[in-house]
């Protein structure tokens, strides 16, 4: 009895282990048509505390000034005025898809100039351009800094980068992308890591939830949908349907060194064949200590420097040779290579050496 216990709870386990790696299709591809769309606007940030532009480098403040208080009825021509107070810079965002006139954006501003910080600023009334060089959105608004600088007349400290800032909502949309999601027949879906298994279980995945066979894979990036097929009442409602269905992607097994940091990171896929290994640090030390040779009092010779160098080799104790075993799961690799007791630094070199002898069985990839 015990025993058809335990396998009855096996089986009624077994489905949900089966999605323990499920990832939701909206998380691992992109929707054709559905994407924002780049912005940038140059405009003035004024109200800084004397951190802003230094007019004489740069030159295209001064200009950009004098066009907005002339816009305003301010004629300016010809006048000399070098406020500390401005600074030009650039503003950017993305427009998120289906944005309606009206709606609000965050936006994000960088200095151009020689502008020590934009803390305390206010960004005036800024057009934002697409790639197309219509304006879609126009934006405005108080500067959060996100760091300080602070200094004297011997010394200076910057915390943060504080000549870049952010704007919550600070563009408002004034145009929307004509794009008609309902008109279109069918619907590509890019994969953000292109694989032919997983796109297949999409294609898998999305017939069994419309229950007829709507998808098909044209490339490993690529499944394609047929929107009339899915009998559903707009493309819109396809799309809710399709974006929570649950799919377990299948991945390259890749191992991810960071040489700066020392950091590595390792998939869930990655294997090592059986393997020997044995690491050792060398050091080589060379010292210059110059001996200066002085001539006794009254003699005729002369002071001459006599060089000194010192140079030694010192190889410390590392590991001998070890075995590092065949490795079937994730768990057994880190096991393994932990057992080397070796330093992060040196376990970079390790595995660098592991993919050259064929033994690592992942991509690997340096940053």
């Amino acid at each position: 009895m015990m025993k058809f216990f335990r396998l009855l709870v096996a089986c009624l386990l077994l489905p949900t282990l089966a999605q323990a790696n499920a990832i939701r299709l909206k998380d691992l591809v992109e929707f054709d048509g559905v994407r924002g769309n780049d912005l940038v606007g140059y405009g003035l940030v004024v109200g800084l505390n004397g951190t802003g532009d230094g007019l004489r480098n740069s030159p295209f403040t001064e200009e950009i000034m004098s066009n907005i208080l002339e816009r305003l009825g301010v004629n300016v021509t010809g006048e000399q005025f070098r406020p500390k107070n401005v600074a030009a810079v650039f503003v950017t965002a993305t427009l998120p898809p289906f944005a309606r006139v009206g709606g609000t954006v965050d936006i994000t501003v960088s200095a151009i100039g020689d502008s020590k910080s934009l803390l305390g600023g206010t960004l005036i009334m800024t057009p934002m351009n697409a790639a197309d060089g219509q304006i879609y959105a126009v934006a405005q608004g108080t500067i959060l800094a996100g760091g300080a600088v602070a200094e004297g007349e011997g010394a200076s400290v910057t915390q943060g980068v504080p000549t870049s800032g952010v704007i919550p909502s600070g563009a408002r949309v004034e145009r929307e992308i004509d794009f008609d999601l309902s008109s279109l027949s069918s619907m590509r879906l890019a994969l953000r890591e292109p694989d032919f298994t997983t796109a297949e279980r999409i294609e898998r995945a999305v017939n069994a939830e419309f229950g007829r066979n709507v998808a098909l894979m044209r490339d490993s990036g690529t499944v394609e949908i047929d929107i009339p097929g899915t009998k559903a009442r707009s493309t819109a409602h396809a799309v809710g349907r399709m974006e929570n269905i649950l799919v377990e992607p299948q991945r390259k097994a890749r191992v991810v060194v960071d040489q700066r940091s020392g950091t590595i990171v390792m998939g869930s896929d990655v294997r090592i064949s059986r393997v020997a290994v044995a690491q050792g640090n060398l050091t080589l030390r060379i010292e210059q200590a110059p001996l200066v040779s002085q001539p006794s009092p009254f003699s005729n010779g002369e002071t001459v420097v006599v060089p000194r160098t010192t140079a030694a080799i010192d190889e410390e104790d590392g590991i001998q040779l070890a075995e590092v075993p065949e490795s079937t799961s994730l768990s057994e690799v880190v096991a393994g290579l932990n057992a080397l007791g070796v330093s992060p630094r040196d376990m970079i070199d390790i595995l660098k050496s592991l993919k050259a002898a064929g033994a690592l069985h992942a991509e690997f990839i340096v940053r």
